[in-house]
């Protein structure tokens, strides 16, 4: 059935602020800023709650918005539901199994919506989904976070790559263009196999060239080497991808250089390189676009927001030194304000949206 005759579930959005809060707490936690209040597992779900809790509950609440099918909102609903039963300390094999029926979910919508319109960024949004049930069964089979995360990696990666692909489809590109991505894609792939298949790592540095590989061609090709010479909100936009490359970029050279997917500062530093510099700046540069999408709620665009775009990048610089050069209290600094700069975005985002509805709209 047709959403279009009920309201937009803008409801599921207001479980976001909470879930993202209790993942910010949880990954203090992983670097020894603990709270009395929260449960003793809270650093394991940190990733857990912000992948799948958060970001998988929203692309799916995206997907069903853009699908309008009432049972493609069952996905993003499950999600939230997991995320808030970790939260409330419940079997984590539970929210496992929540989690990978939202995946399921997603996969399905997405099946859908490439068979409605089929191109090389529907098809590549269920490769997305199905990387996320497969993270999401490992999980659930009892794989460590550490081996699973790099699933869940390629879920929020290849979801931007399409969603990218999606928005600057009507741009040239050379004929080669196409081609090279899909080898960089099966690259990282193999790469991840080869990870997952064998007890030492040796798949990793693939991995890492495919990434470094991945920013390049997005900084060459996306719309956003264009609109960033524009002004207001497409340069901001513009902005905050060209940024977040550079970070995936370097996450890929952090896994050339040998750093590995298993706890340690050289690990908090390719996770976060990818999870914080390259998808939050996503998230920072898309956000006032997909939240009137989702909601119908109007986000003016402000210079203001370039604050926590740049806050975020300066933390995450923070973060990474001490990770690299080993100064443990910068590391702390950095996630304290790693933080406090997503809280700053939410708030700001709902100033933004508070003064869209008290703004007259032109006729």
């Amino acid at each position: 059935m047709s959403m279009a005759a009920s309201p937009r579930p803008v409801w599921l959005l207001l479980l976001v602020p909470v879930l993202l809060a209790a993942a910010l707490l949880g990954g203090l936690a992983r670097v020894g800023m603990m709270l009395p209040a929260l449960p003793a597992e809270a650093p394991l779900f940190h990733g857990p709650l912000m992948v799948s809790g958060v970001f998988g509950a929203l692309i799916s609440l995206e997907r069903a918005v853009a699908l309008r099918r009432r049972w493609a909102l069952l996905a993003p609903l499950c999600a939230f539901c997991s995320g808030g039963l970790l939260l409330l300390g419940g079997p984590w094999w539970l929210a496992a199994a929540g989690f990978a029926l939202a995946s399921a979910g997603l996969l399905a919508a997405s099946f859908v919506i490439w068979r409605i319109q089929p191109a090389d960024f529907t098809r590549l949004l269920a490769v997305a989904a199905l990387l996320w049930l497969v993270g999401n069964l490992a999980w659930l089979a009892g794989w460590p976070v550490w081996n699973v995360v790099g699933w869940w990696q390629g879920f929020l990666l290849l979801t931007i790559v399409a969603e990218r692909l999606e928005l600057s489809r009507l741009l040239r590109r050379p004929p080669h263009a196409a081609p090279l991505l899909n080898g960089l894609l099966i690259l990282w792939l193999l790469g991840m196999l080869a990870s997952a298949l064998t007890p030492r790592p040796p798949g990793l540095p693939l991995v890492g060239l495919s990434l470094v590989g991945m920013a390049a061609w997005l900084a060459r090709y996306d719309l956003a080497r264009r609109t960033v010479r524009q002004q207001g909100l497409p340069r901001y936009i513009a902005a905050s991808l060209l940024a977040g490359y550079v970070w995936l970029a370097i996450s890929g050279l952090l896994l050339l250089g040998g750093q590995a997917l298993q706890p340690g500062p050289g690990y908090d530093a390719v996770l976060h390189a990818l999870f914080v510099g390259f998808v939050f700046s996503m998230v920072f540069g898309h956000a006032p676009v997909i939240l009137p999408a989702l909601t119908g709620w109007r986000v003016p665009y402000r210079p203001l927001l370039y604050l926590p775009l740049a806050l975020l990048h300066g933390s995450l610089l923070l973060r990474l030194a001490g990770d690299l050069l080993g100064r443990f209290e910068w590391r702390q600094a950095g996630s304290l304000l790693n933080g406090i700069t997503l809280l700053l975005f939410l708030v700001l985002m709902i100033a933004l949206v508070r003064l869209g509805k008290t703004a007259k709209r032109p006729a």
